[in-house]
């Protein structure tokens, strides 16, 4: 669910709107060097067919109390043709997009239990591995998401599957009334669906600036991320993120360990990184003692 990236860059600090220079300056502050880059992020156009390989795999379906089933395809479906394993997580080659982590569970828990609805908000799923968070975030009216993950594989085999089993059906029962026949109809559901998702991989930097020169450069008012903390080589890059492609007014929903074992990071450090940079207010919203001890934290710009 995971990925790395770890190097910065320049943030832009011509914002016409006051506040929004002023949380610019503050996030170009953030770091001043620029580490080796990673992978350079693709802006991914799926075909209007994308579920045509898929048609032997069987999809587990996820329910979490009262949110709308999930379908997601089985990691295990990919071990005869991913180059990137679940179980083998190599820094800035494969990042466990594969396979879906406990904190995501502890997400969606937590916006069951918030009933949190996402009509007519931008979000960005960061990190997002099988997706399950934006899909949810489409599922119940967002007028759209963007999917983003470090590995190119996750995203075409995984996500974007993932994304059309769970949504397509929707767009086509709202026009199931209408007049074009079936064939064209689902081209024209497909092409719906299209239009509310963006698909991205790469590193966080290299994303970032691929966002910042698109005309408008998008702000989302939901950011989610799940288990993207485990290295603190990474911070910069993700709070750099944060601080350009959140809206003044939106929310980083962030899912953690409070510490992962051999690899260093966690929870307690970002949040002494966050304070040091002095531009998001972290809140605690969720505990979960069992095992390892997790976390659900929302991060705001500070006023």
């Amino acid at each position: 669910m995971a990925f790395s990236f770890n190097f910065d860059i320049p943030l832009k600090t011509d914002e016409t709107n006051d506040k929004a220079n002023e949380v610019d300056l503050k996030c170009s502050e953030v770091s001043a060097t620029v580490p080796k880059k990673m992978k350079d992020a693709v802006e991914h156009q799926p075909l209007l067919d994308p579920l045509s390989q898929t048609e032997n795999w069987v999809p587990e379906t996820i329910t979490i109390g009262a949110l709308p089933p999930l379908l997601c395809l089985n990691e295990s479906v990919f071990e005869k043709t991913a180059p990137e394993r679940e179980d083998n997580l190599i820094s800035g080659i494969y990042e466990g997009g594969l396979k879906i982590w406990e904190c995501t569970y502890d997400l969606l828990e937590y916006i069951d239990d918030e009933g949190e609805t996402f009509a007519g908000k931008r979000v960005l799923d960061l990190g997002c591995g099988a997706g399950l968070l934006g899909i949810l975030a489409l599922k119940r009216g967002a007028s759209k998401v963007d999917f983003q993950d470090y590995n190119s594989t996750v995203i075409e085999q995984l996500t974007v599957p993932n994304v059309f089993l769970n949504c397509e059906d929707d767009d086509e029962n709202e026009e199931k009334n209408s007049s074009p026949p079936c064939k064209r109809k689902a081209l024209d559901a497909t092409e719906k669906l299209l239009d509310r998702c963006g698909f991205f991989s790469g590193d966080w930097n290299s994303f970032l600036t691929l966002l910042q020169n698109k005309t408008p450069s998008p702000k989302f008012d939901i950011i989610f991320t799940s288990e993207t903390i485990y290295n603190t080589d990474y911070y910069s890059s993700l709070h750099n993120v944060f601080c350009d492609l959140l809206d003044e007014n939106g929310i980083v929903y962030l899912a953690t360990k409070s510490h992962y074992f051999g690899v260093g990071g966690g929870l307690h450090l970002f949040e002494k990184f966050v304070e040091q940079k002095k531009v998001f207010q972290i809140r605690y919203l969720k505990d979960v003692e069992q095992g390892l001890k997790r976390h659900v934290v929302s991060l705001t710009f500070k006023k």
